[in-house]
């Protein structure tokens, strides 16, 4: 008897930890959608029912995308407002929060930033988890506000916990950097 009411006490508190993680999780989507949904970051012509138009048709970002030697002024401009010198800055690349291929303004300077282009946090590792993004909006699988909050939250999860084939993205916490699983008490990897 004694057994049982642990085995019950244990489940109860799973349930408990699962039900608070899903709540936690939900809450980081949408504290996510809602800085995604910052119209300086946004590019009013995208929208949900609009991707077919913009994000998905191929050579749209080329498109929309301003002059190469825009984004280097605005680059040089970020450099010295973080006191970097020009020497060290062939290491930044010029980011967008939202990228334009998740329907990020392609010049708002709410949506520019720097990120080194190597390692965990770099922006080749951002362009590829946008990518991967944009392919599950564009198949159906992802709407666009959760590909959008994704991003602008910790995306560094999205590309390490992602598959290539598939789209769920609802086992990744990109508040905290950890998966469900993880959170959960499982060992796998994200």
């Amino acid at each position: 008897m004694q057994t049982r009411r642990r085995g019950l006490a244990r489940l109860r508190c799973g349930a408990r930890v699962a039900l608070l993680f899903g709540f936690t999780v939900a809450l980081a989507v949408r504290m996510g959608e809602a800085r995604a949904q910052d119209a300086g970051m946004l590019d009013e012509r995208v929208t949900q029912q609009s991707v077919s138009e913009t994000i998905c048709r191929a050579g749209y970002a080329d498109t929309v995308a301003p002059p190469f030697g825009e984004l280097m002024a605005h680059k040089e401009r970020l450099l010295a407002d973080r006191g970097i010198e020009a020497d060290h800055g062939a290491a930044f690349a010029i980011d967008r929060r939202v990228p334009i291929v998740l329907g990020g303004s392609p010049n708002a300077p709410a949506n520019l930033d720097l990120l080194p282009w190597a390692g965990q946090q770099g922006e080749r590792r951002k362009a590829r988890a946008a990518v991967m993004l944009k392919r599950c909006v564009c198949e159906g699988k992802l709407s666009l506000a959760e590909a959008q909050a994704a991003i602008v939250g910790n995306w560094s999860v999205v590309y390490s916990g992602f598959s290539q084939t598939s789209c769920d993205i609802s086992r990744l916490d990109v508040a905290t950097g950890e998966s469900a699983e993880r959170g959960a008490g499982h060992d796998s990897p994200p």
